[in-house]
C-alpha cells in the first residue's frame, strides 16, 4: 500500500488513555493528508490516512473510526461515490465532507449522501480540532443513549453503598483491580448488583471515558450471539440488512460485560477464548481479520468450575475469565445495609411517583430486616416501589410491601393445601408473560432481566 498509512490500532494501548478518538482522513494530495494527522494528532486523535477510496475502504473494513474527513474530490473518485459505500461498510461512522468549493448544494448533496458536515479548505488547525471533537463527542452520546436505552433500572450505584464489613471489602478490592486490564469474573445470586459493579469497575478504571457495552448471554443464541459479540456483514445470514460493528468493536478501548457467561453456546466458546488470547476475531461473513482493545468483565451465577468439569464449559476459557473473581453477598448476608438501601430507594420513588409516604414504621423497618431476600436487591428495590405506589398514608406499613409477613388473618381452611413458592412464581411469571407483548417487557414488569427470565422459563417449562 503506497499510501501513508498511519493505523490507530498500531495501538500502543497504554498510551491510547488521553486518546480522544479515531479519525480517518482520505485524501488524494499528500500534504493536506499530513497536515489533518499531525494537527489531529497532536490533539489527541488516533488517526488513520488513505490517498484513495480503495485504500479508504480497505481501512473502514478492517478497522473502527468514529468519524470520517473525506476530501470531495479523491482524483477521479468523487466523494459522493465513495461515501454511500463508506455508510454500508461502518453505518455508525460519521463522515465530515472536507471540500475547496463553498456551497450550498454541495453540503446539502453531502448531507443527503449520509455526511453529517461538512468542512471547508483551507481551514486552520483550530477549526479541524473542532470538527473532530464534535463529531466524536456525538459519536460516543450516541453510544451513550444506546447503553442508557438498554440498562435496566436496576444500574443505580445506591445498591453498592455498604454499612457492611465484607461488601465493604469487596468494594475496595474492585476498584484496587479497575486500575489494571485483568479480565473480572463477578459471582454472586441473581439480583446482587453485578452488573452495577460492573459499570463501577468501568467508571473506576482509565476507561471510563471510553464505551462501556453489554451483552445479556442467555437472550441470545448460537448465531445471534457471535452477531451480538462480533459484528456482522450484511447478507450474511436472513435478517443481516446491514453491516453491525457488533458490540466489540463498539467497546474498543473500553469495557465489555458479558452478563451470565455460563449462557455463552459451547460452540462459541473457542472464539471467545480466541479473542481474549489474541484481542483478535471475525465478523460473521467477513473473513477480515480486527483486533480490539477491550477490558472484559463477566458476571454469572452459576458453578463454572462444575459446568466445566461437567464438559458444558470449557476450563481454559474459564482460566482466561476468572483473572480476579469477586464474590458479591447476597442481601440476607448483608442485613445492616437493607435499611439503608431501602430509604435511598424511598426517597427515589416518593419523587417519581408522588406517594404520599414520608418514611417507615417500625413494623415495617422489622419486616424488612427480617425477610430472606431470595430476590436480593433487585426485590428490595420492586418492593419499596410497590410500597410507594400503594401507600395511602405516611408511613408505609408491612400490608403496603407485600412480603407475605403483612399481619392479615388468613380465611382459608387449614385443609386447603397451599401452593409451593414455585408454583406461585411459575403462576404468577405464567400470568405476566401472557399480558405483556414481550418479554422483555415481561422482565420489566417482573423486576428481573431477560437473563433471568429466559432461565427461570427454562426452570419452570414455560
Amino acid at each position: 500500500m503506497s499510501t501513508a498509512v498511519t493505523n490507530a490500532s498500531t495501538q500502543s494501548q497504554r498510551a491510547s488513555e488521553k486518546m480522544r478518538g479515531r479519525v480517518l482522513v482520505v485524501d488524494d494530495e499528500a500534504p493536506l493528508r499530513e497536515t489533518f494527522r499531525y494537527c489531529l494528532h497532536d490533539d489527541g486523535f488516533s488517526v488513520a490516512t488513505a490517498a484513495t477510496a480503495e485504500q479508504a475502504q480497505q481501512l473502514v473494513q478492517s478497522h473502527v473510526f468514529d468519524v470520517c474527513f473525506l476530501d470531495l474530490r479523491l482524483g477521479e473518485t468523487s466523494a459522493m461515490d465513495l461515501l454511500p459505500d463508506l455508510k454500508v461498510a461502518a453505518p455508525w461512522m460519521r463522515v465530515v465532507i472536507v471540500t475547496a468549493f463553498s456551497s450550498v448544494e454541495t453540503a446539502v448533496s453531502a448531507m443527503r449522501a449520509g455526511a453529517v458536515d461538512y468542512l471547508v479548505k483551507p481551514c486552520s488547525p483550530e477549526q479541524l480540532r473542532l470538527a473532530a471533537r464534535k463529531q466524536v463527542h456525538e459519536r460516543r452520546m450516541e453510544l451513550r443513549i444506546e447503553e442508557l436505552e438498554r440498562a435496566s433500572s436496576e444500574h443505580d450505584n445506591a445498591m453498592l453503598a455498604s454499612q457492611s464489613p465484607a461488601m465493604a471489602h469487596l468494594l475496595a478490592t474492585a476498584r484496587q483491580v479497575a486500575a489494571s486490564d485483568a479480565n473480572i469474573l463477578l459471582l454472586g445470586e441473581s439480583g446482587t448488583g453485578k452488573g452495577v459493579l460492573a459499570r463501577a469497575i468501568h467508571s473506576w478504571s482509565r476507561r471510563a471515558t471510553a464505551p462501556f457495552a453489554t451483552i445479556n448471554c442467555p437472550s441470545l443464541g448460537g448465531e445471534l450471539f457471535e452477531s451480538e459479540l462480533f459484528g456482522h456483514r450484511r447478507g450474511a445470514f436472513t435478517g443481516a440488512v446491514q453491516n453491525s460493528p457488533g458490540r466489540v468493536s463498539q467497546a474498543d478501548g473500553g469495557t465489555l460485560f458479558l452478563d451470565e457467561v455460563g449462557d455463552v453456546p459451547l460452540a462459541l466458546q473457542p472464539k471467545l477464548l480466541r479473542f481474549l488470547q489474541d484481542k483478535e476475531y471475525e465478523r460473521i461473513g467477513d473473513p477480515v481479520t480486527r483486533r480490539a482493545d477491550v477490558r472484559l468483565v463477566a458476571a454469572t451465577n452459576r458453578d463454572l468450575s462444575q459446568m466445566a468439569k461437567r464438559g458444558e464449559f470449557r476450563q481454559d476459557l474459564l482460566y482466561r475469565l476468572d483473572v480476579i473473581r469477586l464474590n458479591l453477598p447476597a442481601l440476607r448476608d448483608r442485613r445492616e445495609d437493607i435499611v439503608p438501601l431501602t430509604e435511598r430507594f424511598l426517597a427515589g420513588f416518593i419523587t417519581e411517583h408522588g406517594s404520599r409516604a414520608r418514611g417507615l414504621s417500625d413494623a415495617a423497618r422489622s419486616e424488612l430486616r427480617n425477610h430472606p431476600w431470595p430476590g436480593n436487591i433487585r426485590e428490595l428495590r420492586n418492593a419499596i416501589e410497590r410500597a410507594c405506589i400503594l401507600c395511602d398514608s405516611d408511613l408505609i406499613e408491612p400490608r403496603h410491601l407485600g412480603l407475605g409477613g403483612g399481619g392479615e388473618s388468613s380465611s382459608s381452611s387449614t385443609d386447603e393445601r397451599i401452593p409451593s413458592l414455585e408454583e406461585l412464581e411459575r403462576a404468577h411469571i405464567l400470568r405476566v408473560i401472557a399480558e405483556t407483548d414481550s418479554l422483555e417487557q415481561a422482565a420489566r414488569t417482573l423486576g428481573i432481566d431477560t437473563s433471568t427470565l429466559y432461565r427461570k422459563r427454562k426452570h419452570y417449562g414455560l
